[in-house]
């Protein structure tokens, strides 16, 4: 019987998933073996082999799926419609509010992702690369336009806003006094302001 709220009707993949980002939080990562996740997933290991090759498979993808969901959401607040400014905000915005509602998954990454074999730790850090890439080309599109003040490096503004993001697991607590939407407009308004140029 599947256990830790993992439903029996959930697709395989999606059970393991489930049953290691529980795990993965409730234990850690190095005290989780294979057989307790493939238990709680109410599975057999050779199901678990069908569609992930070992534990690093599972932490990869438990972030993995958060970040393709959040890159897909920034390509098109990036592409879409309005101000540089209005799409930074936007976008910055989201990826505190979507990084809210997958706090567990994100916690789990950040606390454990230097458990990882080396090259599959080079895979996800280009991942998130790309992202950080994207992110950055708003700010640079904002400074070429004169919206943005340009003293300051494209690259540094990125890396001083995401060094926060990557904090929330540690202080933010969905039963706290704010959402992640207002967390997430609080941030955003603080980095237009941050960029805003002196008059």
């Amino acid at each position: 019987m599947a256990r830790l709220g993992t439903s029996v009707e959930e697709p395989v993949r999606q059970r393991l998933l489930s049953a290691a980002t529980r795990l993965f939080a409730e234990k850690g990562f190095e005290s989780t073996s294979v057989q307790e996740i493939v238990a709680a997933a109410g599975v057999t290991k050779g199901a678990m082999y069908h569609y992930f090759d070992s534990k690093d498979d599972l932490l990869q993808e438990i972030y993995g799926r958060v970040l393709r969901m959040q890159m897909d959401r920034l390509q098109r607040f990036a592409d879409g419609e309005g101000t540089v400014a209005e799409r930074l905000h936007a976008a910055a915005a989201d990826v505190i509010n979507t990084t809210v509602d997958n706090l567990d998954d994100s916690k789990i990454f950040f606390r454990s992702n230097h458990q990882l074999a080396p090259d599959t730790r080079k895979i996800v850090r280009a991942e998130r690369r790309r992202y950080h890439e994207r992110f950055r080309d708003l700010v640079i599109e904002g400074q070429q336009e004169g919206v943005f003040r340009d003293d300051v490096p494209a690259e540094m503004v990125v890396d001083f806003f995401f060094g926060s993001v990557h904090h929330l697991g540690t202080w933010y607590h969905p039963d706290g006094p704010l959402t992640g939407g207002e967390v997430g407009r609080y941030f955003a308004d603080l980095l237009l302001r941050s960029l805003t140029p002196a008059s």
